[in-house]
């Protein structure tokens, strides 16, 4: 007899983060399959006694195989993604493989268990920059032709849209940066704001408010979210002791996308 197979999305790395559902699935399981990296956001689990399943960077139909196949053989399981699992993660895969076997989440329990995206936690460092309409897209080529994808961004830059960089750049795949970018600039203004944030709630957390004449073509990679501001979105500016004003997010400024609540109510 089956048992239930959970995909779990971790958040964003930190403890704090991780909600009780994820918490009550990860705990009930004897299974615990993933991605190495994301295997050791968890604390003490490779000493918890449960059976590990860890797959590297490409590994993911064979995680998600031998994970259903643990659930089904009847070992409750769960297979972590960072992040949220309907996000640019593994439930969809799940979900496809399913179908493959000609099942469904009615005779095989799964349960898909959501978690805070990275992009909440980007734009929580950053202030508020998603408070209006933002679309989300990821620059790897990997499963997605760039064409494809540059006519995604292309529309929702044209569409004002604040837009949220997942993947950005590698060390071997640089093109699709370098192209976002140029379209970026030909798109919004030069003083436009731009967030830049690497590994959000986790060790080596690293964030920076810029503008996008501002941004550097080597500062990103990936492991760092790119927000690129809409027409309306602004960077607020700090003031210190000495009475002047600096945009540097290290001393508080923080990136501002108005919802429109002041211009209509006042």
């Amino acid at each position: 007899m089956s048992a239930p197979l959970h995909i779990v999305g971790l958040g964003p790395g930190a403890g704090g983060l991780l909600t009780p559902d994820a918490t009550a699935a990860l705990e009930a399981s004897k299974v615990i399959a993933g991605y190495g990296a994301y295997l050791d956001l968890l604390p003490g689990l490779r000493s918890s006694g449960r059976r590990i399943i860890s797959t590297g960077m490409g590994g993911e139909m064979k995680r998600v195989r031998l994970a259903m196949d643990c659930a089904l053989g009847g070992e409750e399981t769960s297979l972590v993604c960072s992040g949220d699992p309907g996000i640019y993660a593994l439930a969809g895969l799940a979900l496809e493989m399913l179908e493959r076997r000609n099942l469904s989440v009615f005779d095989f329990p799964l349960h898909i268990v959501p978690g805070v995206p990275a992009l909440c936690a980007a734009a929580a460092l950053l202030g508020a920059p998603l408070c209006h309409d933002f679309a989300c897209i990821s620059l790897s080529d990997l499963l997605t032709p760039l064409e494809r994808i540059i006519l995604r961004l292309e529309c929702a830059l044209r569409g004002d849209f604040v837009v949220v960089l997942h993947n950005p750049r590698s060390a071997r795949r640089t093109e699709p940066w370098e192209k976002a970018l140029d379209i970026a600039r030909a798109l919004r203004a030069p003083a436009c704001p731009a967030g830049i944030v690497r590994n959000a709630f986790r060790p080596g957390q690293r964030a920076r408010i810029a503008t996008l004449a501002e941004l550097e073509d080597g500062e990103v990679d990936m492991f760092t979210l790119v927000v690129i501001g809409n027409s309306e979105s602004r960077i607020l500016p700090v003031r210190g002791a000495d009475g002047e004003t600096s945009t540097d997010w290290e001393k508080g400024a923080r990136m501002l996308t108005p919802r429109g609540y002041l211009g209509k109510y006042g």
